[in-house]
């Protein structure tokens, strides 16, 4: 008996060791990340005094950085709104007076007491040229922990990466099917075509956390016995068959 118990604990080791080694590896994304259109109107003032002047008038005044050159321009907080009150990522096409002009978001300032955007900095997109951004994680899949009673958590809703425009996705899937309970993705498990992570390798992305019903599982699997899911358990209850 003893060493039928061994030889299930060092099955069990030899998974664990298994499942640390193995790369999440991300599905290639069909879509790619979404534009948003905006106009804007130029303006040539400069300072906190021109700032506040066009606050005034209900604009908000932006900024544009990048390969070498510096724009500041205003625009109607409404058409703002879609970028800024969602946890999705957007490149930005402005139109300022006539002018185009690709973007990406890389601050906002809201006042401290009433949701008002103060100023928003942009970031220009360069032809051929890599731009970084923050893009939100979805998981998918059911989790192996998950089915043995583990609770599966998301720690980072979103990871900066580097990529040419036309490599962003529209959100990075990361596929927890083969995750166990106390296994964890970092960002170094991940792997996407054509896009490098800047977020450190070192951040957890997602895990399953041990509960009481994993460690209950966990023990009877030890012993050679099997293991039902908690919605299994139910139906056996409820009288469902399979």
């Amino acid at each position: 008996m003893h060493s039928q118990s061994r030889r299930k604990w060092d099955a069990v080791r030899r998974v664990r060791i298994e499942n640390r080694r193995r790369q999440h590896t991300l599905k290639k994304q069909i879509f790619i990340m979404k534009t948003i259109s905006v106009k804007a109107v130029k303006r040539a003032d400069f300072g906190k005094k021109a700032a506040k002047a066009i606050r005034r008038e209900g604009m908000v005044p932006c900024v544009l950085c990048g390969n070498g050159e510096t724009e500041t321009f205003s625009v109607d907080p409404r058409e703002i709104k879609p970028l800024i009150y969602t946890p999705n990522s957007y490149i930005v096409e402005f139109d300022i007076e006539g002018k185009k002009e690709q973007a990406v978001l890389r601050e906002a300032q809201f006042h401290p007491v009433r949701e008002e955007i103060l100023h928003l900095d942009f970031y220009r997109i360069a032809e051929g040229k890599p731009v970084s951004i923050a893009i939100p994680v979805r998981l998918t899949g059911n989790a192996e922990g998950v089915k043995v009673g583990g609770k599966l958590a998301l720690s980072a809703r979103k990871l900066v990466v580097s990529a040419l425009v036309e490599n962003l996705p529209d959100e990075i899937v990361v596929d927890v099917t083969e995750l166990g309970v106390g296994k964890t993705i970092f960002v170094g498990d991940l792997e996407f075509e054509n896009l490098k992570f800047i977020t450190p390798a070192t951040t957890a992305v997602c895990a399953v956390r041990v509960t009481r019903a994993s460690r209950g599982a966990a023990g009877v699997r030890l012993l050679g016995l099997s293991v039902s899911s908690p919605v299994e358990e139910q139906n056996e209850r409820q009288g469902v068959l399979f």
